[in-house]
């Protein structure tokens, strides 16, 4: 019977090891957490979102620059399937008002408890508190480090990774993989946070004021970056929220370009700026400038402050500069939060460095898997879709190594 060591318990390495096993591959599967699918298990605790209901191509266009490496594997294992899967262990799934795709009980828990019970029923062993730290010398084994600091090597006939990125170090992924990797001579682009909230130099009056506050409904753009609609929440450091992580790569990009980044806020994305300059006309004599943006605008006390935000002093009064001002209000963001806190990361391993089964095309019977690889995508269940779909790629990429490999 061939083997299989697969590193890592998150979705991306428990579902390869799945595929191995009913391959009729022996698989152990090493996490160096006390127990796994720790992230997927946080992910859970709004409701986890499993994938998303849109149609293959504005799904592919979430992924950015890596779209056609990702495509194949979504045609393979995409939402559909990902969905079967989740009724198979009887967590059926339903579609949420924005498209969303959630389990029925809306949490991870009951998933996670099934999953592991069919992979105990597939003879997958799971070792806990393993912390991979490298190859051995000869380069053909693992070596592993328990709790008490005792040292194991592991040999196999393949090898899988799907060790993350960075992000929540204290759930397992923590970047320690880079640097043997890239002693091995793997190509591996810096690790950055993605899905990430965003540092604003806020004065201290509005930061105390409003942190916590909801921005709603604004549409959020970045020059050269995208735009994006949705809720932003003002934290006492900058800015969070799904409109905020969608724009994330044009606002990193900027960062890094120019050490700084403007993001306009469109905070009445359904009028034009005609329309709110006509509203803006009426203006009573007397009317303060919060009073008149509230009456004619409908604007609320954190919309109208961000406006004072962005000018640090008085609203304009002319009706077109106000209306330019509330469909693009500035706001100059100097930088996002540490990796720690982001949801996911960007970087990882090229794709040039793996072939279409995503074996290491310099070493071969090794495979890799999920975050570890260099692509990103937002929050919306996107995440989670492609560390799916990647690992199922990977698992069957090894399947098919040991058949060529079989004398």
């Amino acid at each position: 019977m061939s083997t299989a060591t697969v590193v890592g318990g998150g979705p991306a390495g428990l579902v390869a090891a799945e595929v191995l096993a009913r391959a009729g591959v022996a698989v152990t599967v090493f996490d160096r957490m006390p127990s796994p699918a720790r992230k997927f298990l946080l992910a859970g605790h709004g409701g986890l979102n499993i994938t998303h209901s849109e149609g293959r191509e504005p799904m592919l266009g979430r992924y950015g620059p890596a779209a056609d490496e990702l495509a194949p594997m979504l045609e393979a294992f995409g939402p559909e399937e990902l969905r079967a899967w989740c009724a198979e262990l009887g967590e059926p799934t339903f579609v949420g008002s924005s498209g969303r795709v959630f389990p029925q009980s809306f949490r991870a828990t009951p998933l996670v408890r099934a999953w592991l019970a069919r992979l105990a029923e597939l003879g997958v062993s799971i070792e806990r508190r393993q912390h991979w730290t490298g190859w051995t010398e000869d380069g053909a084994g693992l070596r592993f480090t328990g709790r008490e600091g005792e040292v194991t090597e592991v040999r196999s006939d393949v090898t899988l990774f799907a060790l993350g990125g960075a992000s929540w170090p204290r759930l397992g992924s923590d970047g320690g993989w880079v640097e043997p990797f890239a002693g091995r001579g793997v190509a591996v682009a810096s690790l950055r946070p993605a899905n990430v909230g965003v540092r604003v130099a806020w004065s201290e009056v509005f930061s105390g004021r409003f942190e916590g506050t909801p921005l709603k409904q604004v549409r959020l753009r970045v020059c050269g970056g995208g735009a994006s609609r949705g809720d932003a929440v003002v934290t006492r450091a900058g800015l969070e929220g799904g409109p905020v992580y969608a724009v994330g790569a044009g606002i990193r990009e900027a960062l890094e370009r120019d050490g700084r980044c403007v993001l306009e806020v469109d905070l009445l994305p359904d009028l034009e700026l005609d329309q709110v300059a006509v509203r803006l006309q009426r203006r009573r004599p007397k009317d303060s400038g919060s009073t008149w943006l509230r009456r004619s605008l409908g604007l609320d006390p954190v919309q109208i402050a961000l406006l004072r935000e962005a000018l640090a002093g008085a609203l304009p009064t002319e009706p077109l500069a106000t209306a330019s001002l509330v469909k693009a209000a500035p706001v100059e963001v100097v930088g996002t939060m540490p990796i720690e806190r982001a949801i996911s990361t960007a970087g990882g391993i090229g794709w040039s460095q793996v072939d279409a089964s995503l074996m290491l095309r310099d070493l071969p019977g090794t495979f890799v898997a999920g975050e570890m690889l260099d692509w990103e995508a937002p929050t919306g269940g996107y995440l989670l879709q492609a560390c799916f779909s990647t690992g199922v790629a990977a698992a069957r990429g090894a399947i098919g190594w040991l058949e060529r490999a079989a004398p």
